[in-house]
């Protein structure tokens, strides 16, 4: 087995070793305002839940390596304190994966990917149409871990308002078959989520029976 001291190697190696062990990644297709009242959307697999009430949902915005600056998607919610989690699936990969150009700022990813911005009911960023679950939220935290390329930043957000198809929602639940959920992999990998296996969990209570 090989090892690897982490505080010594190149951040892009740091890299390659988180992608490619954790995964699938499920991907947050982040929605925000920018300054000049125009819309940004992005993806981000650095994402997941850590709370249900409060339902808290948290992503990590690495420094651009290209720049060394924030993405324009963190320096949005920085200023405007919300912003909107959308999700990726097999209908609406294609045009997720061109939101992730690196556009000048104030440019509309929406309208570069072909994705729909519609309103929300809470926050003023704009949800994803082809989304099948929009998750509006209130910043909660911002967590930085440095300024150089490489570094993240871990951006929590409250969820303050759930909207879901009513095609994949079944007596309280969602419905992974009809969803169909993607996630990354490494490299340009993606997975689909089209092979499920059930297994008991072994605790006495269990929410999601």
């Amino acid at each position: 087995m090989l090892s690897f001291d982490t505080t010594k190697t190149e951040f892009s190696d740091n890299y390659k070793m988180l992608i490619g062990s954790i995964l699938p990644r499920p991907i947050a297709v982040v929605s925000t305002k920018n300054e000049d009242g125009s819309n940004n959307v992005a993806p981000f697999s650095f994402f997941n839940g850590f709370s249900a009430k409060p339902m808290i949902v948290g992503f990590s915005a690495m420094i651009r390596t290209s720049t060394g600056e924030k993405k324009d998607t963190l320096k949005n919610i920085e200023r405007t304190k919300e912003f909107v989690v959308n999700f990726t699936n097999e209908d609406n990969c294609e045009l997720v994966n061109k939101s992730s150009a690196e556009l000048a700022y104030g440019e509309d990813e929406f309208k570069h990917s072909g994705l729909t911005p519609i309103e929300s009911d809470i926050v003023q960023a704009m949800r994803v149409k082809e989304s099948p679950i929009h998750f509006e939220c209130k910043l909660r935290e911002i967590i930085s871990f440095g300024d150089q390329p490489g570094c993240g930043t871990l951006i929590l957000g409250e969820v303050v308002k759930v909207h879901i198809d009513d095609k994949i929602y079944d007596k309280g639940r969602i419905t992974t078959s009809l969803w169909k959920p993607m996630g990354r992999g490494a490299g340009n990998d993606w997975f689909k989520t089209d092979s499920v296996q059930s297994k008991e969990r072994l605790m006495q209570a269990q929410i999601q029976k």
